[in-house]
């Protein structure tokens, strides 16, 4: 079982970051939530109330093996603008562990210059905050411990990508099935 760790920033999009927190805990994978805002409760981009699992100056970030930013805004700015964040995707990107971000998020990685010579996507009219990237427009980019995700809709996908990241291709198609993801 790994440990992976989900920003949560007041103003992020509900679906991205709860999707990938329900779909890696099925999997059998530790999740935490971690509040950059230094409250435990956060309100997403429409207004939903979460309570974080914890707080960012809690954390032991050497006891994670990947950290996920989910997009939505003003969660995106506030994301970008917190020092820590930008710390711990830079040493878990140079470590080898997963950084992952979806929909805005991974302009957050992109001006972190994590995204080098990596392929890439995101939310449409963030690509030029993909600095140094190969953009995409396909639902989720992987490369190597890099991850990246379109938005919303891609949410099941890019949480099926991490799944199969931390175990293997097979648990993924498994848990697909069981939560009836199919594809058109």
């Amino acid at each position: 079982m790994k440990k992976i760790g989900v920003f949560l920033a007041e103003g992020f999009e509900e679906i991205e970051g709860l999707t990938v927190v329900d779909i890696l805990r099925r999997a059998g994978q530790e999740v935490i939530t971690i509040s950059i805002m230094k409250s435990k409760e956060i309100h997403g981009s429409h207004k939903i109330g979460v309570l974080a699992d914890t707080l960012y100056e809690e954390v032991d970030f050497t006891k994670l093996d990947g950290i996920v930013l989910p997009g939505g805004m003003p969660g995106t700015t506030h994301l970008a603008a917190h020092k820590g964040v930008n710390e711990v995707i830079k040493n878990f990107a140079e470590e080898g562990k997963l950084v992952a971000a979806i929909c805005a998020a991974p302009s957050v990685l992109g001006q972190a210059g994590i995204l080098q010579g990596k392929k890439a996507a995101c939310y449409p009219r963030f690509e030029d905050k993909l600095i140094g990237a190969e953009v995409i427009y396909e639902e989720v980019a992987e490369a190597e411990n890099i991850i990246t995700s379109r938005g919303m809709g891609t949410a099941i996908p890019f949480s099926l990508v991490l799944t199969a990241y931390f175990t293997n291709e097979k648990k993924a198609q498994e848990l697909a099935e069981a939560i009836i993801y199919l594809k058109s």
